[in-house]
């Protein structure tokens, strides 16, 4: 009888994979009381992770200071690139009102975890994200972080505007000329110097350009160490504050989701307070360098509101000096051109300008439509880039690109019916004179 030999190959033994478990944190300062502390979470879900033998410590994420209701937050948004990257197989986090108050927010961000394979357990709730009943109970339970942040909110809120209808200056934390401490307001010696200086040339018939450069000339520090530009001095010249008042509401909270502030044009009353604080200058003064402002808005034709942001906000950049183009308002057109070119001028970056209607024609041809439609611009562009007179680059969301030229409308092509008038309504006064 034959021998059979069969040779057996020792079997290793099957090291189990590590599970790759991370978690996120956020705490709000202004309730840091009611929650566990930022250094507390973050030590205690380190700790938790670190204890399993099974799981592989993956950081801990967290945001300190952030509302949940917005994504846009930086160490939520790493975590979620992480994941999609393949570094993380679950997240673990205190609760839903710490990972998302927007039941929208909440639900994408999950789903799409979900479809990674990657699961998020909330600790408070114990819920797992990828279990049966998972997404219903998230779902009921967002929605209730969601209406207790409106209601927050809208308490929030009311407070602040009862302390505006008893004349109280509300969240003022920085401004040139005065210090401010615990809501105690003394004026600086040194920059109340500065803007006494502004509020005089002004007055005195000196440009807000040139004010500007004067200054950045003779390197004199703004708020916080910034640089002095136009739009500062112009801010400067139109704040009420100054003069020892306050004009209070000027800006409102749109919504408890976004958070936006929205300029208060009507929707709600406003309320102006006199002698609130201290006054680096006079009311008189004040009064004259505003009328001089509307004397100039006037004569250049500027509305009083005119828009400042479109469509093209914080699209176009300029290839020049990397700053984004800026939407202005004269009284012949509207045109975009270069930020530091309008701050600084032509010294620090050499650029051209670009009419609107031609940017939206141009535009519209690019898209391929009959005339400029801002919905489809936002989907499908990018970026605009600027290398170079009269030329564009449209960059798509796919990262593909066209480039367009543009040609300069001829002067008598500028010139519409009402500006030919007022050109013969002017020469027939110097005629006259």
């Amino acid at each position: 009888m034959s021998r059979i030999i069969r040779k057996i190959n020792p079997a290793l033994p099957q090291v189990p994979k590590l599970k790759n478990v991370a978690a996120y944190a956020r705490v709000s300062l202004e309730k840091a009381t009611m929650l566990h502390s930022f250094s507390a979470q973050v030590s205690y879900y380190s700790a938790m992770i670190q204890k399993n033998p099974a799981w592989h410590y993956a950081g801990v994420y967290a945001d300190k200071a952030l509302t949940g209701t917005k994504a846009e937050r930086p160490e939520f948004q790493r975590l979620l690139t992480d994941c999609r990257a393949g570094k993380i197989d679950m997240v673990i986090t205190k609760s839903i009102g710490r990972f998302a108050r927007n039941t929208i927010t909440l639900l994408e961000t999950v789903r799409e975890l979900r479809a990674l394979g990657i699961d998020v357990y909330f600790h408070e709730q114990n819920i797992h994200s990828t279990s049966g009943d998972g997404e219903l109970m998230l779902t009921i339970l967002a929605s209730y972080a969601q209406e207790e942040s409106r209601s927050v909110s809208e308490n929030c809120k009311w407070q602040i505007r009862k302390r505006f209808q008893k004349g109280e200056l509300v969240s003022l934390r920085f401004m040139y000329g005065y210090r401010i401490r615990r809501g105690q307001i003394e004026i600086d010696p040194a920059q109340a110097v500065v803007v006494r200086r502004v509020f005089q040339d002004y007055v005195d018939g000196i440009g807000i350009t040139e004010i500007a450069a004067r200054l950045r000339d003779e390197q004199v520090p703004g708020l916080r160490g910034g640089i002095w530009s136009p739009k500062r001095v112009t801010d400067l010249l139109k704040n009420e504050k100054y003069a020892g008042n306050a004009l209070l509401q000027k800006k409102y909270v749109a919504d408890h989701l976004s958070k936006a502030e929205r300029l208060n044009h009507g929707q709600l009353p406003k309320y102006y307070a006199e002698g609130t604080h201290p006054a680096i200058i006079t009311p008189e003064t004040f009064g004259q360098a505003r009328e001089r402002m509307e004397r100039n808005r006037i004569a250049n034709g500027i509305a009083c509101d005119a828009p400042q942001y479109s469509a093209f906000t914080g699209k176009i950049v300029c290839d020049s000096c990397g700053k984004k183009y800026r939407r202005k308002v004269s009284r012949t057109e509207v045109a975009w051109n270069c930020g530091t070119y309008l701050v600084f001028g032509k010294s620090h970056c050499h650029t051209k300008q670009i009419p609107e209607d031609i940017l939206m024609d141009t535009t519209a041809s690019v898209l391929r439509l009959r005339e400029f439609d801002e919905n489809v611009f936002a989907e499908q562009i990018s970026e605009i880039h600027v290398p170079a007179f009269n030329h564009l680059v449209y960059v798509f969301k796919d990262g593909s690109e066209i480039e367009r030229t543009w040609q300069d409308k001829s002067r008598s092509d500028s010139w519409t019916p009402e500006m030919r008038e007022q050109a013969a309504a002017n020469a027939r006064r110097r005629y006259e004179r």
